[in-house]
């Protein structure tokens, strides 16, 4: 975590169904001999001051990773942005001086080594209560910072207004976008088929070699 950024919880959403690979855990996958949620938590861990993890079902299948498993605590699967809720929630009731979420897919090998900060830039410059990512010309909403003031509002919307695309309710805040270049590889690309991951296979060797890029200046 980098002293000019508040303190920042990371949630890693893992309550997908994973229908197009066929059903599991996709952050179970592995890419390079690391699974993907390796990945995701060796460029998140440095970034926050604590991670958590966000999924349904038995919490027992991620005890390697040694996060807290936070589920859903709305009923029925109502997608990331129950998965926010519940990381916004857990952060009021369990780390009070945290006061912003960093929300991420678990299914994006790469994130960028300076997610948090430019983030945070961003939003602060602007005075968002949203900031969120984008690359290639796509705004990645799963992928963004989050105040935790705003959960009531969030739970009015999931729970009385039966809203569950994140973009349409984020839009109401006016979020920040931070763009991020996507050469040599797209930070935000996501695994999301067996030919994705095969891909990633690929891209794995080309980050390798791209040591530098998207990293925090010291």
């Amino acid at each position: 975590m980098t002293d000019d950024s508040p303190k920042t919880l990371g949630v890693l959403l893992a309550g997908g169904l994973a229908r197009r690979m066929g059903g599991g855990d996709k952050p179970m996958r592995t890419i390079g001999g690391l699974t993907i949620m390796e990945r995701v938590i060796s460029r998140l861990a440095p970034q926050c001051d604590r991670l958590i993890l966000n999924a349904n079902g038995d919490p027992s299948r991620f005890g390697a990773f040694g996060l807290p498993v936070v589920p859903d605590n709305i009923e029925g699967f109502a997608g990331p942005l129950a998965g926010v809720l519940a990381a916004l929630d857990w952060s009021a009731a369990y780390q009070p001086d945290i006061k912003w979420v960093l929300s991420t897919a678990t299914d994006c090998p790469f994130l960028p080594r300076d997610l948090v900060k430019r983030l945070h830039q961003a939003r602060a410059a602007e005075g968002s209560q949203i900031a969120v990512a984008a690359s290639g010309g796509h705004v990645h909403h799963v992928v963004a910072l989050w105040n935790v003031s705003l959960r009531d509002q969030l739970r009015h919307a999931l729970t009385k207004e039966d809203i569950r695309k994140v973009g349409f309710w984020m839009a109401r805040y006016k979020p920040t976008t931070v763009t991020w270049p996507d050469t040599p590889l797209d930070p935000f690309f996501n695994a999301n088929t067996i030919e994705d991951i095969a891909e990633a296979e690929q891209l794995a060797a080309l980050d390798q070699k791209a040591q530098g890029y998207s990293t925090i200046t010291e």
